[in-house]
């Protein structure tokens, strides 16, 4: 993996919106007075989004200080995991699947849509609306190609795109407008294109489920007692 550096310039100072105080303080009291410091993932994650999804270096600090943590052991989690970015991005953080069954489906295209229109990956676009980056499989592999889409709102997945419906997303998102989450070509969740089909088409489904099946060297059942003989 590649060294990781903070950013040139930074803010003077982190503080925890309402909303993140409270997150914050719920995940610390899941943990044991004296271990407070588990919970230093979580609030990483609280800090970079109440951040405008980057962790600054007095981010950093304010968690290590919360924690009890040395400020240099909160450095070594934030730039060990990739979902910590240490640099600005833009309004909307669009991650790439590039690995190999988003590949096979087409998500070279989805990246060249991406230079096209936002330039190079980890940079911001020109009107600081985008960032984007390949990333490996975030596990939607029967949606494939897909991307996730982080910003203010939250995190989601976006599926089965090809170039026109990728284009259309970032038209979307640069025109503040709402945009549909799950996959854009009409499927519902991973199911085939056109609904399931296993229990309805009689092709596929047989009725074999209904007959008894042998299985070798099964233990033979025990015998039933009749009431009349248990009587006697």
């Amino acid at each position: 993996m590649s060294s990781r550096h903070l950013a040139t310039e930074q803010p003077d100072s982190f503080s925890f919106s309402k909303g993140g105080e409270k997150e914050a303080k719920f995940w610390i009291a899941k943990y044991p007075k004296g271990k407070e410091r588990s919970a230093v993932i979580p609030l990483l994650w609280i800090a970079q989004k109440d951040n405008g999804g980057w962790l600054s270096e007095p981010a950093m600090r304010s968690v290590g200080d919360r924690l009890g943590m040395a400020h240099i052991r909160v450095l070594e989690v934030a730039t060990f995991y990739t979902m910590f970015k240490l640099a600005p991005v833009g309004k909307h953080l669009i991650q790439v699947c590039g690995t190999t069954p988003c590949m096979l489906r087409g998500s070279g295209e989805i990246i060249k849509v991406c230079k096209n229109r936002i330039g190079e990956k980890n940079t911001i676009s020109a009107d600081g609306k985008f960032t984007w980056e390949e990333v490996e499989c975030l596990g939607a592999c029967v949606n494939a190609p897909m991307v996730q889409i982080s910003n203010a709102t939250g995190d989601a997945y976006y599926e089965d795109l090809d170039r026109a419906s990728m284009e259309k997303l970032l038209d979307d998102l640069a025109a503040d407008r709402a945009i549909k989450a799950g996959p854009q070509n009409g499927r519902h969740t991973s199911e085939p294109l056109g609904g399931a089909q296993t229990l309805t088409d009689k092709s596929l489904y047989n009725g074999s489920r209904a007959k008894k099946i042998k299985i070798p060297n099964a233990p033979k059942a025990a015998k039933k007692v009749s009431k009349k003989k248990e009587a006697k």
